[in-house]
């Protein structure tokens, strides 16, 4: 851990005023003094289930700043940051290129209700990367456009029923909400309280890497083409390509949720590495440059169904705003492809590291690599083998993994605090501080040796 950095206690701080190099502006002491206060206005504390820590168990670190592949929490420790927004973020925080993408836009008018061409230039850039995409619209989230990507699906086909698959997530749409059990296909039943049973009674939630026979009734069938919500576990050969022929087969459609892959293993995302074509995709994350927005992209003939072309109901004030469409932008613009070259060997490196920190330390762990992610499996239920699908993920080591999540946090490295998200590495993780990540993970995994 670094020194602390210099941080101000002003109750009254004024940030224009204020010399300091992070600003508490309310006199907040600690990442403990954070989460109580928080927690008596916002509802656990947090605007996202998992940062609660509750998997992991401790208290939350509040992150005060971050720049290039570090953030620096309340108390001033300086973290190297594998979090990455969850892969929002792949230049590195505080990206000069993006925020000086920003501070042009916000100069220009925060949101004003109307089209501007910042949204239609990262719409033609979307397209011209994404072949599939031949029209592309903009919302505020991943969520928003999966959920989009249903009633589109749905008014589209005239049919209701969707197919997921078990591990994947889809964010917090009702009708993708859904938990289903063992066996070759399971009708959805609620996967969280205040979701009924008629939300998804025409969702069906069948194993991830099995090609399911489908019926006349399915709208659409949502894939993560490479899931990332339950480790990492990517698509055995022939299941993406058994989906399109199945999904043609019966006239459903074939939707792939890029919100993680898209842009981040490449400029085509996940179905470019694997040569499918889906009829729709949904976007998020990395299109905002580490701004919330989402999007949907498509077949134009399909596309056209949304208002005001055809009758399936989309808006939204902020859609499109100009500075999330600015910073995504100026943040696509960026990923060369010598960037992903280099973000590939990051990736690798980074798994190196954690696997071989692991093995010195006797912790049974794998870090499976695909293009620029990193997953993580704890334990060894599996022998040599990586999980393939949602019932292989699940006997990963979660008390082994939330061990080495709280060694790695004290030796300042933060992981996601879940056993079943991913690593993400970017620009910011430059060879220096690959090297001095190494070192802190070495560090780390030392006092937990078994």
């Amino acid at each position: 851990m670094t020194t602390p950095i210099p941080l101000c206690d002003a109750v009254s701080c004024v940030a224009a005023q204020c010399t300091a190099t992070v600003c508490r502006g309310a006199g907040i002491a600690s990442n403990n003094a954070m989460f109580t206060r928080a927690s008596r206005a916002i509802p656990g504390g947090v605007n996202s289930s998992i940062r609660a820590f509750k998997s992991v168990g401790g208290t939350p670190y509040s992150v005060a700043r971050a720049e290039g592949a570090r953030v620096w929490d309340v108390e001033g420790n300086d973290l190297i940051d594998l979090v990455q927004s969850y892969g929002a973020i792949i230049l590195g925080h505080a990206h000069p290129k993006v925020t000086e993408a920003i501070r042009v836009a916000a100069g220009d008018g925060t949101s004003y209700g109307a089209p501007t061409p910042r949204e239609m230039k990262l719409a033609e850039a979307i397209a011209e990367r994404v072949p599939s995409c031949e029209r592309v619209r903009f919302m505020n989230s991943g969520t928003e456009a999966t959920s989009t990507a249903v009633r589109l699906a749905r008014g589209a086909t005239g049919r209701k029923r969707i197919v997921t698959f078990h591990g994947n997530f889809h964010g917090a749409t009702d009708a993708l909400l859904a938990a289903g059990g063992s066996g070759l296909a399971t009708l959805g039943l609620p996967g969280t309280a205040g979701v009924p049973e008629e939300a998804v009674a025409n969702t069906w939630v069948l194993p991830y890497n099995v090609v399911p026979k489908l019926d006349n009734d399915v709208a659409a069938v949502f894939v993560e083409p490479v899931a990332a919500n339950m480790g990492l576990v990517q698509p055995l050969p022939g299941f993406l390509e058994g989906l399109r022929a199945e999904c043609d087969r019966v006239g459903a459609l074939l939707v792939f949720d890029e919100v993680i892959t898209g842009f981040r293993l490449g400029a085509g995302g996940a179905q470019a590495k694997y040569d499918v074509r889906p009829d729709l995709t949904c976007f998020g994350k990395v299109i905002g440059g580490g701004l919330p927005i989402g999007a949907v992209g498509g077949r134009a003939d399909i596309m056209e169904n949304l208002t005001p072309l055809g009758s399936v109901f989309h808006a939204g004030t902020l859609a499109g705003n100009p500075l999330a469409t600015a910073a995504g932008l100026a943040a696509l613009n960026e990923l060369t492809d010598d960037v992903y070259m280099e973000l590939l060997a990051r990736a690798r490196k980074a798994s190196a590291i954690l696997r071989d920190a692991c093995a010195d330390a006797g912790i049974h762990a794998q870090f499976p690599v695909v293009g620029t992610l990193v997953g993580m499996y704890f334990g060894n239920a599996l022998g040599s083998a990586v999980p393939t699908n949602f019932e292989e993920a699940k006997t990963t080591d979660e008390a082994m993994y939330a061990r080495v999540f709280h060694a790695m946090l004290s030796g300042g490295v933060a992981l996601a605090p879940g056993a079943y998200e991913a690593v993400f590495v970017g620009l910011g993780h430059t060879d220096d501080v690959m090297d001095e990540l190494a070192s802190r993970t070495n560090a780390a995994l030392r006092s937990l040796a078994i």
